[in-house]
């Protein structure tokens, strides 16, 4: 009952969130946010010690001197989570964002972005596969603003239902056709339909949802991703990634990347595992050059989903010292 009340609670404030922030001053409402992101970095709450497993890797840590790595660990999470709070402010505020602003605030490579365009009009599809990095809401606002018109994204359902029909809502006044990841249907079928009609597909993919991803090397480990390059074999539409971060206090940064093509030979899970691995690679290559804006709170990497699946699941050797440091419950610096 009590859970409940409190999903109640938080579908009513998500609602609310929508409503309110949009009519507060930007600056009073960015400084509040980043207040809120400041005081869950203190906390050190789960979360937090994920995205800090997380970024353990992308600083390669254990190399460094200890007390330095420790100094810039802490420092990347709480830019990081200012980051994060920066990405939620925005989303309350998208829907009344000016078009022009985003026009105007975005910086993107203008050559690849004509590619993908050309190829929808030829009748080809278009995967691209991003990052959980910057605003990728604001960067499917921009690319629909450039052409694309609407396009199709998949989302994994929130609780509570109230949070998930707003955000659904949300993306789809944007011009998103949401498809649900879990349900009486795969999404897998009708993305491949909207690919084959030469549309565009916008996926999430440096995180495995549904326990069919793809095992990839990552920053020196292995990792698993969802397995979105099954698309592209499946349907030959051109897979392409995308990286998009935030610019300066105001603007925003989206670069997309040249197509990932099929391999020539190989059976079909070969074909998946080659482009996977090279899209973790583009993905390693985008979140070193913008590690503070790499918005993942949650496991990626094996040796943490093992940890967090129970003792019973540790790799032979495996310590529950050695686990509790890939998962991130290593002593405050």
């Amino acid at each position: 009952m009590a859970e409940r009340i409190s999903e109640r609670v938080l579908g009513v404030g998500y609602r609310l969130g929508w409503k309110a922030i949009c009519r507060v001053p930007e600056p009073l409402a960015r400084w509040a946010f980043f207040e809120v992101a400041d005081i869950a970095w203190r906390r050190q709450g789960r979360g937090i010690q994920r995205l800090e497993a997380n970024l353990r890797r992308v600083i390669d840590y254990e190399k460094l001197d200890p007390e330095e790595a420790g100094k810039q660990l802490r420092a990347l999470s709480r830019a990081t989570m200012r980051s994060y709070a920066r990405y939620w402010l925005e989303v309350f505020r998208l829907p009344v964002m000016p078009v022009e602003t985003l026009r105007a605030g975005t910086v993107a490579n203008d050559e690849n972005v004509q590619l993908a365009l050309k190829h929808m009009r030829a009748g080809r599809g278009v995967i691209f596969a991003l990052p959980h990095m910057g605003n990728f809401e604001e960067a499917g606002a921009w690319v629909i603003d450039q052409g694309a018109g609407r396009f199709t994204t998949v989302m994994e359902r929130l609780k509570p239902e109230a949070v998930y029909e707003a955000f659904v809502k949300f993306r789809e006044s944007l011009g998103m056709e949401v498809l649900p990841l879990t349900g009486n249907q795969s999404p897998f079928g009708v993305l491949a339909q909207r690919l084959r009609a030469g549309g565009l597909v916008c996926l999430v993919s440096d995180r495995d949802l549904k326990e069919s991803g793809i095992e990839v090397e990552f920053f020196g480990e292995k990792a698993r991703i969802a397995s979105t390059a099954a698309l592209a074999v499946h349907t030959g539409a051109a897979l392409m990634p995308v990286k998009t971060w935030f610019e300066g206090e105001h603007g925003w940064g989206a670069h997309v990347y040249d197509e990932i093509p099929v391999p020539e030979t190989g059976d079909r899970k070969e074909k998946i595992q080659i482009m996977s691995q090279q899209l973790a690679s583009v993905f390693e290559q985008a979140i070193k050059e913008h590690p503070s804006d790499w918005h993942m709170l949650q496991r990626v990497f094996v040796a943490d989903l093992l940890c967090g699946s129970g003792s019973s699941a540790r790799t032979p050797g495996m310590s529950r010292v050695a686990c509790s440091r890939t998962s991130g419950t290593w002593p405050r610096r």
